[in-house]
C-alpha cells in the first residue's frame, strides 16, 4: 500500500513549519509552551457570549469555557474535550476550533479543561470530563441549554474520552447524549495497526511521538486498563448515542477510529465516518488553514443541526 500525500494547502502549512524536533528530543515542557503559544487567527468565528467558569471536581476545581452562538434560550450543547495525547493542552490552546464547533452548530459548547498527565494520572482525565458532562446536565437551565439535546465531541485523546464518557453514561444511566463526535481520536494503544505502520513518519504526530507520549500518560498509572481509558477495549457497544467519527488519510491513528466507526454500526448504532484525504492529524485545530478542513467542519457542523433538529433517542 502506497503511503498518502498531503494536499497541496496541508503540505505547504507543514512546510511552512520548518523541521519540527520529536517531542521527546524537546521535552514535555517546551512541546506544551508552543502549543500555548501558537496565535489564533485574527478572524476567530463570532459569537454572543464566551464565559470562564469553574465547576466542582473529583479531585480539584475543573475550569470551563463557555462559547454560546446566540442568545437563545433552550440551546443545544456540546461538552468539548480538547486533544493532546492527555499531556498537553488548554481551553485557551484549542479555543479556535471550540469556537467554530458553536458558530456552525448553532449549540453552546463547554470547553472542559481536565487535568493533564503526568501530573494527575489517569484515570483522572476521563473523571474530569465524566463529572463535567454531568455537570452540564444537571445545571442545564442555569446554562440555558437543552439537556435533550446534549452531545460529546473531542479531538485526538479528547475523542478518545468523548467515546468513554458515551460509555460511562450507558453504564451508570446518564446523564442523556444524543450524539458523540469523534474527531481523529485516540482510542486505542494498539501500535501494529496498518496505518501506524505505514506512516511512521507522518507529520505533525509521528510514531516516536504516540510512543513519547503514551510513556508519559502511563506514568504512575496504576489502575487496571479499562474502556474508559481505552474505548477500543469495549466489549459491548450496543446502546450507545449515534456517532460522527472522523479520520484524516494521513494520520497514523487513523485505523483507530476507522476500526471503531465499524464496531459501532455492526452494534446497531448509527455512526457516519468520514475519511478526509490529504489530511494531517490535528487538522481541525486549525481547520481554517486548509481547504479541507474548512470542509471537515462545515460537515460536521450540518450534522449536528440536523441531529439537534430531529432528535432521535431510543
Amino acid at each position: 500500500m502506497a503511503v498518502p500525500t498531503l494536499d497541496p494547502d496541508a503540505a505547504a502549512r507543514v512546510a511552512a513549519f520548518g523541521v519540527i524536533p520529536p517531542m521527546r528530543q524537546r521535552g514535555l515542557a517546551a512541546v506544551r509552551q508552543a502549543v500555548e503559544a501558537t496565535p489564533h487567527p485574527d478572524d476567530l468565528p463570532q459569537i454572543a457570549d464566551v464565559e470562564d467558569r469553574s465547576i466542582p471536581g473529583p479531585a480539584q476545581p475543573i475550569p470551563l469555557r463557555i462559547y454560546r452562538p446566540t442568545d437563545d434560550d433552550r440551546a443545544p450543547v456540546l461538552v468539548y474535550f480538547h486533544g493532546g495525547g492527555m499531556v498537553m493542552g488548554s481551553n485557551h490552546a484549542f479555543e479556535p476550533l471550540a469556537r467554530t464547533l458553536a458558530a456552525l452548530s448553532g449549540a453552546t459548547v463547554v470547553s472542559v479543561e481536565y487535568r493533564l498527565a503526568p501530573e494527575s494520572p489517569a484515570p483522572a482525565q476521563f473523571e474530569d470530563a465524566y463529572a463535567a458532562t454531568t455537570w452540564v446536565a444537571g445545571n442545564a437551565e442555569s446554562l440555558r441549554v437543552d439537556p435533550r439535546r446534549l452531545a460529546v465531541v473531542g479531538d485526538s485523546a479528547g475523542g478518545s474520552l468523548a467515546a468513554a464518557v458515551a460509555l460511562a453514561a450507558r453504564d451508570r444511566g446518564g446523564p442523556s447524549i444524543c450524539c458523540q463526535v469523534l474527531l481523529y481520536p485516540g482510542l486505542d494503544r494498539d501500535m501494529t495497526c496498518e496505518s501506524i505502520r505505514l506512516l511512521a513518519d507522518a507529520p505533525m504526530l509521528s510514531r516516536e511521538d504516540i510512543d513519547y507520549m503514551h510513556e508519559l500518560a502511563d506514568q504512575g498509572v496504576t489502575a487496571t486498563p479499562d474502556a474508559y481509558r481505552f474505548p477500543a477495549l469495549a466489549t459491548d457497544l450496543a446502546g450507545l448515542p449515534s456517532a460522527v467519527v472522523v479520520t484524516a488519510e494521513c494520520d497514523p491513528i487513523r485505523d483507530w477510529g476507522e476500526r471503531y466507526a465499524m464496531r459501532l454500526r455492526a452494534a446497531g448504532v448509527q455512526t457516519t465516518q468520514t475519511r478526509y484525504p490529504g489530511a494531517y492529524h490535528g487538522f481541525l485545530m486549525r481547520s481554517d488553514a486548509t481547504a479541507r478542513g474548512r470542509l471537515a467542519i462545515a460537515e460536521i457542523g450540518a450534522l449536528l443541526r440536523a441531529k439537534f433538529a430531529h432528535p432521535v433517542g431510543f
